[in-house]
């Protein structure tokens, strides 16, 4: 199909000077970001209000999977001084919500959760009032990698679904879509008090029934928080956009993912995961401190 964008797909212009000054920085500091890795189409935005989501373990990953930029093959050692420096650097970027994601590692035992969990700790250790998210893959279905990450106590947990199950042979090949449900409703169970989150993107080729599907199967898992975006070529070597979706249709997925009981849903065509992460998480937070429901404690998630 053509790859000229609608309208409502071109994002904000982004202030030059700001976008090098922050990719300048970040690369003094030795991090990765997804952001760039990924070629988020919300870069300039992000990195404009001093923004980024922090890419741990490398910026190499185990799988291809044909929607993602990020790059794959063998990824280097595992940096036992990664942490501190995310840590640094979130400190650095006077950041008040931090997100962690990663590359997929399926050649460590542990697909990185040790990591993970030593990030979250050298984070809050240096700023302990900051909210901690992290945005994991699927450890390779192990619960004991999970069971790991979550002794970190983050503050939110997600791992994203991406796509309807039918199409996960051409878009994400090496993942499974019920191990990920089944991540999903084991950290709830881990957690109940906690915020559980995740996303699909569309415009791959999914049917809107598929759409309502993929909500039904996140709401069965009891996720509270849910990000619905579309998917962008971000190479010519990569899956073609399907279509594009209009954003009166992204509108009709909100509405119904709040009807079945998502209590914070951003739907739209540049969401992304971490895409004011920040906010959507305060939000939680007030909205939970308001009404505290069952009368469960309000904490991160795990347990200390």
């Amino acid at each position: 199909m053509s790859r000229r964008l609608p309208p409502w797909l071109t994002p904000p212009r982004p202030k030059r000077p700001e976008l090098a000054r922050l990719g300048r920085e970040l690369e003094d500091m030795g991090v990765h970001t997804v952001c760039q890795s990924a070629r988020c189409p919300n870069l300039g935005e992000c990195f404009g209000r001093g923004r980024a989501t922090f890419m741990i373990l490398g910026d190499v990953c185990t799988r291809n999977c044909r929607f993602c930029a990020v790059s794959h093959g063998r990824p280097a050692y595992v940096d036992p001084k990664e942490p501190q420096r995310v840590a640094a650097a979130a400190a650095r970027l006077a950041l008040d919500h931090v997100v962690i994601t990663s590359v997929t590692r399926d050649d460590l035992p542990d697909g990185g959760a040790h990591q993970f969990a030593a990030t979250v700790d050298a984070v809050r250790e240096l700023l302990p009032k900051v909210g901690v998210e992290v945005l994991v893959p699927d450890f390779g279905g192990s619960a004991e990698a999970l069971e790991l990450l979550m002794a970190a106590c983050p503050d939110v947990l997600n791992h994203n679904v991406e796509t309807a199950p039918r199409l996960y042979p051409q878009v994400r090949a090496g993942a499974d879509y019920l191990r990920s449900l089944e991540l999903l409703a084991r950290a709830r169970r881990m957690a109940p008090a906690g915020m559980l989150k995740s996303g699909f993107m569309v415009g791959l080729g999914e049917s809107q029934e598929e759409v309502l599907g993929l909500l039904r199967d996140l709401c069965d898992t009891r996720a509270d928080a849910v990000t619905i975006g579309q998917y962008l070529q971000p190479t010519k070597g990569h899956l073609e956009v399907h279509r594009y979706v209009e954003p009166e249709e992204f509108s009709r997925y909100e509405s119904a993912a709040r009807q079945m009981g998502f209590s914070h849903v951003l739907s739209g065509p540049l969401v992304r995961s971490s895409y004011h992460a920040a906010e959507l998480a305060k939000a939680r937070s007030s909205a939970t401190t308001a009404s505290p429901g069952d009368g469960a404690p309000i904490g991160p998630i795990g347990s200390r």
